[in-house]
Order: C-alpha cells, then structure tokens, then sequence
C-alpha cells in the first residue's frame, strides 16, 4: 500500500479539536452517519474512534463477516477532509488503549468503559479536502 501524506495544513487540521461525521456503509448498502470523535494515524494509515460495544456503529461493524466501507468528514468552514477506506471494530485491549491514549490527546481523557470499550479502525485508502 502506498503511504498517503497529508499536507502541513491537513495535518495541523487533523489534530485540531474538531468533530466529524462517520459514515458507514452497512451490508444492505444504506448509510449510517453519526458525529465522533477521531485521530489520524499517519504512520499507520489508520482513523481511530473509540466507542462502546452497544453502539450502533460497532453492532454494525461486529455483525458484518468482511471490513466495511467508511468514511469520516470533518468541516470547518471552508475547510474539510474526508478520509475514506475500510472499518473494522475490535475489543482487542491494545488497540483500544491506543485509540483511547490518541483520542485523549486530542480531545479529553475519555470516560472508562473497561470491558465494554471498542474501538473502530479506518483503513484509509483515500483522502479529499481543502485546508
């Protein structure tokens, strides 16, 4: 896989406290959009979103045999990306910590979910947008 690099000016605003939309396509093809927070992962072409095992994004990744197409937007006036790829859920304790250290970093120190915490990792083959 190619390295995707985003500009100086796509990364300052990736790291900026901004929410985004996560749109994923279900199985059925219908989209389910819904607001989160994420981290951008350039060493590892990866979108992170922590959550919890009862949401509705991570019953719609847990049911699905195969990674499904997603998409995250984040808008700032005229500014916008949308980084584009394929979603996985995972309870995996590593991959969760780490979602949860970077979401922190970024964000604030999320509410502990213990068990229950999943964490949605986007592939991201594709990237669109204007900084």
């Amino acid at each position: 896989m190619e390295l995707i690099e985003l500009s100086p000016e796509m990364q300052k605003f990736v790291t900026e406290r901004h929410l985004a939309s996560l749109t994923i396509v279900t199985a059925t093809g219908r989209p389910h959009v819904t607001p989160v927070g994420f981290t951008w992962d350039q060493e590892n072409q990866l979108v992170r979103v922590i959550t919890w095992a009862g949401s509705t994004k991570a019953k719609i990744l847990q049911r699905s045999e195969h990674p499904l197409k997603a998409a995250i937007c984040q808008v700032d006036g005229g500014r916008w990306v949308t980084l584009e790829g394929t979603a996985v859920v995972s309870a995996d304790e590593l991959r969760c910590s780490e979602g949860t250290k970077r979401y922190a970093t970024r964000y604030s120190e999320p509410k502990d979910r213990g068990e229950d915490r999943r964490v949605i990792e986007i592939t991201v083959n594709r990237i669109l947008g204007r900084a």
